[in-house]
């Protein structure tokens, strides 16, 4: 390990030099109070920028164990530290000048959601940090400036690790607040399925987000108060008593006229999967971490997927015990989402009667006596939803605003009026009762088959794999992008990131012919849990994201 004087001998050696000399400077130096590793150098002024990790002594950082006792608390911890030195970042921006990004000083971009990153992390045992940061070595033209990086490394970059890597530069109720908060938000999750519930929304959450683009808590959004045949206590271990309402195991339905705020409560529930930062009005809004919002999804790939459950005896003879198409309908592709989600193990079903497709959802009588069974190979959703849930315990919370038919099949029934819930279950079941649903005799279903399984490239010598994320859009490994546009409860680019490298591992060191898919996420979940993942610029999927990358993925062999 050299010294930050060597650093700094270094930088004034090649003042005005080509900028690849800025490549000696790659190495790790001691600073007083941490230690500055300088992992990769850019090579030009305009390319992707230079990586810098900063390591500090849990000793001298000074954050109490208590802090990052528990994983909750650790990933709020990290991202609270992460936050802050992305504060102090931002003020020293355009301080030191240049071409191309010189100057930059960056770290992850947090959104409204808590995610475990790898841009900071904490040693559970030692309290040790590292955190990794993008810089952009100065330069004049594509000439070396190092008075600009001397800035940079001796002033700003030690400026910000001073104010967020160190725990007296914290209000220590601020960190003791995020700790609470981490714990009460585990033990509502814990609490979920012990009260029967797949949901919980605490009065007085802000639901309403600021725009289209924007997930920050609208200003003087109404605050959300449960109707008094949902609403449930909870004794938080921090905030103590708690009221709001429990949405049940079961089927649930969510009705409304437009704008009324239907799919404001379930966007709300999509991302409850994920915990919230204080002030984002949605903290104690948490869903079953399993729930997954299940659509349409035209023209996506589906690889052997057993689909009868659904779509039987198609005319052209096609098998749908595992069914291949690179084009997906509507239908198909919903029915494969639902398949593809009990794979995953989730417990809960997340719908938009706006992002289905008709004909999945549902047959009215008129249909049914005009199209007869035996020339309909679908089975709606609404003829299995029941089974579902008594076969396999997995709940549906529909959203739907022109068809009545769910009546009869759900348990609760919720109206959105005027971003207010009522419970109409039994004002809808009497309406209901006045237009009896015309039965249809479905074929029974076996339990699904998954036992796919998958072919990696192996471990064959090839050149590294390019890993690029497209914002939410997309992954490209090398030169295919599977898209996830519709992979909904994907809420920040590093996931994607992570999700790459994930695949890429996968099928590098997993894949061999022998296991299933479910065996492989469960190993993988396992391997980053443990080991984390590397790099800067990743944050950890849930297992759901896992399986339906690999299951968009178009390379994929079975």
């Amino acid at each position: 390990m050299k010294s930050s004087q060597d650093l700094k001998t270094l930088l004034e050696r090649i003042e005005r030099k080509g900028y690849p000399a800025y490549k000696d400077i790659k190495g790790i130096y001691q600073f007083k109070d941490f230690v500055l590793s300088i992992d990769y150098v850019q090579g030009d002024p305009y390319a992707s920028p230079s990586k810098v990790s900063i390591h500090v002594e849990g000793g001298i950082s000074g954050f109490s164990k208590k802090l990052y006792k528990n994983k909750e608390r650790r990933i709020a911890l990290q991202d609270t530290i992460l936050r802050k030195f992305g504060k102090e970042a931002d003020k020293t921006a355009f301080k030191a000048k240049g071409s191309g990004k010189s100057g930059l000083i960056a770290v992850s971009t947090c959104g409204q959601e808590i995610l475990e990153r790898s841009s900071c992390r904490i040693q559970p045992e030692t309290g040790n940090i590292l955190l990794q940061v993008e810089v952009g070595l100065p330069a004049n033209g594509r000439s070396i400036n190092s008075r600009e990086a001397l800035k940079i490394f001796f002033d700003f970059i030690p400026e910000c690790v001073r104010y967020s890597l160190y725990a007296g530069a914290f209000e220590s109720r601020l960190l003791e607040d995020g700790a609470a908060l981490a714990d009460d938000q585990a033990y509502i999750r814990k609490m979920l399925p012990e009260m029967g519930l797949c949901a919980f929304v605490a009065n007085g959450a802000v639901l309403p987000r600021e725009s289209g683009i924007s997930q920050k808590p609208m200003k003087d959004g109404i605050p959300f108060t449960s109707p008094a045949s949902f609403e449930i206590e909870m004794n938080l271990p921090y905030r103590g008593r708690i009221k709001g309402m429990g949405i049940p195991k079961g089927i649930t339905l969510i009705v409304g006229g437009g704008y009324h705020g239907k799919s404001t409560l379930l966007e709300a529930l999509e991302r409850g999967v994920y915990n919230h930062i204080k002030g984002d009005g949605r903290e104690y809004v948490l869903t079953d971490s399993s729930a997954m919002k299940i659509r349409a999804e035209d023209g996506r790939s589906i690889k052997a997927v057993d689909i009868s459950m659904f779509i039987q005896g198609l005319p052209n003879g096609k098998d749908t015990k595992k069914f291949y198409t690179e084009n997906a309908s509507g239908s198909t592709s919903q029915a494969a989402n639902v398949i593809e989600a009990i794979e995953a193990e989730s417990k809960v079903l997340l719908i938009d009667e706006d992002t289905s497709a008709t004909n999945f959802m549902i047959r009215d009588a008129l249909m049914q006596q005009v199209v007869s069974r035996e020339f309909e190979p679908i089975v709606p959703y609404i003829d299995r939803i029941r089974q579902l849930y008594e076969m396999y315990g997995i709940s549906s919370i529909i959203v739907a605003g022109s068809s009545g038919s769910y009546f009869h099949k759900a348990d609760h029934i919720i109206q959105m009026k005027q971003y207010a819930p009522i419970d109409i279950t039994d004002f809808a079941k009497e309406k209901a009762a006045a237009y009896p649903m015309t039965s249809e005799n479905v074929s029974e279903w076996e339990c699904p088959d998954f036992e796919r399984r998958p072919l990696g490239r192996g471990n064959s010598g090839e050149r590294r794999t390019k890993i690029k994320a497209y914002d939410r859009d997309g992954i490209q490994i090398n030169r295919e992008t599977i898209d996830v546009r519709y992979v909904e409860q994907l809420v920040d680019r590093e996931q994607l990131t992570a999700l790459g490298m994930i695949v890429d591992y996968a099928q590098l060191h997993l894949m061999d012919g022998k296991e299933s898919l479910i065996q492989i996420v469960d190993k993988l979940v396992d391997v980053f849990s443990q080991k984390g993942l590397g790099t800067a610029g990743k944050a950890m999927p849930r297992k759901q994201e896992i399986f339906a990358v690999l299951n968009r993925y178009r390379s994929l062999k079975l």
